[in-house]
């Protein structure tokens, strides 16, 4: 049977078409698949901040006090531990503050910015609630792992406190977002790690260094803390936000240059 040209161009035509629709299809798939990847990373590794960062603040049987560089240290272990584990997976923000600085940098979409901030914020609480199961203290009662500001700090003092820290925490964010820096990124986990110990020995006695609205939310969830919780929102997204656009706008020089 002779087939004509043209019913033989239509028939070309519908295979190319059929072919494209599968890519098309194949393509958002992956996306799909690669999107929910990187948001559950996020629950996982906010989960584990909580949880392994705030069972460094449990109190140890037979000493009056926490040790002063335990939490500090504990928390930025536990970082340097997800950066290494979940970073090539969803960036590992494990903080709304970084995904908003994100957001604003242009590195994601402000969708998936929302779905990372509700899986850090659900993963927080989830993980908080898990510490209370596992340990033998009373949490809630003690308030234990809340982040409160020094009784001598005004609220505006606080919150001046946790812009600082989180701009100075993000700052590293955007250096490393840079791409003239993209051949500086060894040891990313270390320098995150360390990084978060620091400003914690720093800030943590005025303010329990939050620089987190995730990592305050889950253990304010659980006690019913809340004195003064809207700076450990209003100060991690200021700080964040300032230092994001005070970066890309001054410091990032996208012209390709020899300098």
């Amino acid at each position: 049977m002779a087939v004509t040209p043209g019913k033989h161009l239509a028939n070309v035509i519908e295979s190319v078409s059929v072919k494209c629709r599968n890519k098309l299809s194949d393509k958002i798939l992956i996306k799909f698949c690669e999107t929910w990847r990187a948001v559950l990373a996020e629950f996982i590794s906010t989960l584990l901040l909580v949880l392994l960062g705030c069972l460094s603040c449990v109190p140890i049987q037979g000493l009056a006090y926490q040790p002063p560089l335990y939490a500090p240290l504990g928390f930025g272990f536990v970082v340097l531990f997800n950066i290494q584990a979940f970073a090539h997976i969803s960036g590992a923000h494990m903080n709304p503050s970084v995904t908003l600085a994100a957001i604003l940098w242009g590195k994601m979409s402000i969708g998936l910015g929302i779905a990372y901030m509700i899986a850090q914020c659900v993963g927080s609480i989830l993980g908080y609630g898990i510490l209370i199961a596992l340990s033998p203290y009373d949490l809630i009662t003690d308030g234990i792992c809340t982040t409160q500001h020094h009784s001598a700090l005004t609220v505006y003092q606080a919150l001046a406190v946790e812009v600082i820290l989180t701009a100075a925490l993000n700052f590293l964010n955007c250096a490393l977002w840079d791409p003239k820096n993209e051949k500086s990124l060894e040891s990313v986990a270390l320098k995150f790690g360390f990084t978060i110990a620091g400003l914690s020995i720093a800030g943590g006695p005025l303010t329990g260094c939050s620089m987190n609205p995730a990592r305050s939310l889950g253990p304010a969830v659980w006690t019913g803390v809340w004195a003064a919780h809207w700076i450990y929102w209003v100060g991690p997204f200021l700080g964040g936000s300032l230092s994001a656009i005070f970066y890309k706008y001054v410091w990032l020089n996208n012209k390709d240059d020899d300098m």
